[in-house]
């Protein structure tokens, strides 16, 4: 598993995703975990839990994470002890890692590897479902599936929905340029990268049966000290900064991506809903 290739991030303990792609084709989030960083939310560590509290997961709780990625959320979620909290995604190393997750209390654990827009799990099996820094990435149907899928997956007497994702500003922004935008980021991240205004984000909940009952904003800071800091703390910072200066490759990707994160500062945002199932919208 181990490389000396000096184009290549720093192999870690644990499989993550992007193990033997050369750092300048890798997506950027898997890059940025190679290089040590946990946390690749856009609205960083304070809105995620800010999302956790708007949700008010408890001990009765039956939580669904799609996308689960790392873990970083799931630790917080299950520092709330939940009865139970399942992790889904696609990746088999992510999988792998969150299979090793322990709870603090009696929460029962397990990760399932499956699409999000198709998880396996039974209908109404859950009471929170959320997902973050996901359904961005995705095209317009399938953003419709993943969310159809948590409408599905939630118990109709306590569902809650979350979601944490990059988001256009403002909602009247010019057509043009929110093309322009999704180039950009996909040309830097590798990914395809497909955010929706504010009201773009509320409309598609809606449009699968959810009603909005939370909302909250943050600057798109993701690579920026200030918020690597906030997230990551001062000496995993330094690790990462690290790890990007011994690895051109990957120090040559981190500023591309940063670049384009502030030359669109502007018009980018991160965003935060909870939402109910309309037939129990107060």
């Amino acid at each position: 598993m181990a490389t000396t290739d000096r184009n290549q991030p720093l192999p870690q303990d644990m499989p993550i995703p992007g193990e033997g792609l050369d750092a300048s084709r890798m997506p950027g989030h898997w890059l940025l975990a190679r290089l040590g960083k946990r946390v690749l939310r856009p609205g960083g560590l304070e809105l995620t839990r800010s999302m956790l509290d708007a949700l008010a997961i408890g001990p009765d709780d039956r939580v669904v994470e799609l996308a689960a990625g790392l873990g970083a959320t799931a630790r917080l979620a299950l520092a709330r002890t939940p009865a139970t909290y399942t992790a889904v995604d696609r990746d088999a190393a992510a999988v792998t890692r969150l299979s090793a997750l322990t709870a603090p209390g009696p929460t029962e654990v397990r990760a399932v590897r499956a699409d999000a827009a198709d998880t396996g799990l039974p209908s109404g099996s859950a009471t929170v479902v959320y997902g973050e820094a996901m359904l961005t990435m995705q095209p317009e149907p399938a953003k419709r599936r993943v969310v159809r899928e948590a409408r599905r997956l939630l118990a109709d007497s306590s569902g809650r929905y979350a979601i944490h994702e990059m988001c256009l500003v403002p909602d009247d922004i010019d057509p043009a340029l929110a093309r322009q935008i999704a180039a950009d980021l996909h040309e830097a991240i590798h990914v395809g990268a497909r955010p929706l205004t504010p009201a773009g984000w509320k409309n598609l909940l809606a449009a699968e049966g959810f009603t909005v009952t939370a909302r909250r904003t943050a600057p798109m800071a993701l690579l920026e000290p200030h918020r690597v800091i906030a997230d990551e703390g001062l000496i995993r910072a330094l690790g990462i900064a690290g790890r990007a200066l011994r690895y051109p490759a990957a120090r040559q990707r981190v500023l591309h991506m940063r670049s384009v994160f502030q030359r669109h500062r502007d018009h980018l945002g991160a965003i935060s809903l909870v939402a109910v199932p309309d037939s129990f919208a107060r």
